[in-house]
């Protein structure tokens, strides 16, 4: 008797086996949950090595921002353009590792805010940054 089994005929598979599918949904729930962990965090965490010693003589990054009128303030102090070329020169001249930290409105000139990481450099200063404000989500 071909096709039976104990003297009963076997007909077709009419059930779904949802043991397997449980499975594989889970293994993809836990790698998702997994990788979602990366994607919201800004930054990864690390843990950073240790001085016997430390250096109390750390600068703070200078800070030049341009409204939108085109008007330059350092750290918070309006200049012209000469005044800050003798910001940004005095600022390397007391740290040639200075960092500078470029902030602008948004309606600022783009030309603007290039000219002043123009000026940055021909100063010396190397190590640019460009401060933003996260949108609320």
């Amino acid at each position: 008797m071909a096709g039976t089994l104990g003297g009963k005929s076997r007909g077709p598979i009419v059930g779904i086996n949802m043991t397997p599918m449980v499975d594989i949904v889970l293994v993809l729930l836990v790698i998702m949950m997994v990788s979602a962990t990366y994607i919201v965090s800004k930054s990864m965490k690390v843990e950073l090595p240790k001085a016997a010693s430390q250096n109390d003589t750390l600068a703070s990054p200078a800070m030049v921002t341009v409204t939108k009128e085109g008007t330059y303030l350092y750290n918070g102090n309006a200049v012209d353009e000469a005044g800050l070329v003798g910001k940004l020169r005095d600022a390397y001249a007391q740290n040639p590792d200075v960092n500078l930290m470029v902030q602008a409105d948004k309606a600022a000139l783009h030309g603007v805010v290039v000219h002043v990481i123009d000026l940055a450099k021909l100063e010396g200063i190397l190590k640019f940054g460009i401060n933003i404000e996260t949108a609320a989500q």
